[in-house]
């Protein structure tokens, strides 16, 4: 083969390259995009996220024959529960307790004793609803001034009572007596220990027996 043919031959081969090299970044971007389009096409698609599945009103534990003590910040006891069993419901963090008795004390030292047949506390203890024959009894006080709180008692078939802020309610017929012979009948109540302060609704009676000033022995 003569020079002028082998150059003749090498200019077609390059002309040949520069076109192709012109066209090979498309060819490769449609390379590239097949292959995207082949991995997404075989990839395997994974099930959607089941949703959390809510929780039920089914107990998660049982107490039977039991007692709880329960302390404030200070390490000083500020109550504590017997029950004859107590079924604890994670959906609502409450605890149902059979024939409940609490006794609690308040900052000042008062007691106060709780009893019915059926009870519902919350998770932190401040509010318990006491169901069916429920009484709260406080006992006979005296205050550091020596004011005398007289022992009082509480009926109802239902009494909400809230441990932190010492009120009870209840939106049923309710009796409260007093060891000084004061005595209340009403269909709803709200009473705030801390304010010494008893609302009552509904047929009202009610006994108050005259008061005598006196400092207690």
């Amino acid at each position: 083969m003569s020079i002028v043919a082998v150059r003749a031959w090498w200019l077609r081969v390059r002309r040949a390259w520069d076109k192709f090299a012109v066209y090979l970044p498309i060819f490769l971007m449609a390379m590239m995009a097949m292959g995207s389009y082949w991995l997404v096409r075989n990839t395997p698609v994974l099930p959607p996220m089941e949703a959390a599945a809510p929780k039920r009103h089914v107990p998660d534990y049982f107490m039977k024959d039991f007692s709880v003590k329960v302390f404030n910040a200070q390490g000083k006891l500020k109550s504590e529960i017997f029950g004859a069993q107590a079924r604890h419901f994670p959906d609502t963090d409450t605890v149902e307790v059979d024939q409940p008795r609490i006794r609690s004390l308040n900052p000042q030292g008062q007691i106060t004793l709780s009893v019915a047949q059926r009870g519902l506390i919350n998770a932190d203890g401040s509010e318990v609803q006491l169901f069916e024959k429920a009484k709260i009894v406080r006992e006979r006080f005296v205050d550091p001034k020596g004011k005398v709180l007289p022992r009082s008692e509480i009926s109802s078939d239902f009494l909400h009572v809230f441990a932190n802020t010492e009120k009870i309610k209840t939106h049923l017929p309710v009796e409260m007596v007093r060891d000084n012979g004061d005595r209340f009948i009403a269909n709803w109540m709200d009473y705030d220990n801390l304010e010494q302060v008893l609302q009552l609704q509904g047929r009202v009676k009610g006994v108050i027996m005259p008061r005598t000033t006196k400092k207690a022995p």
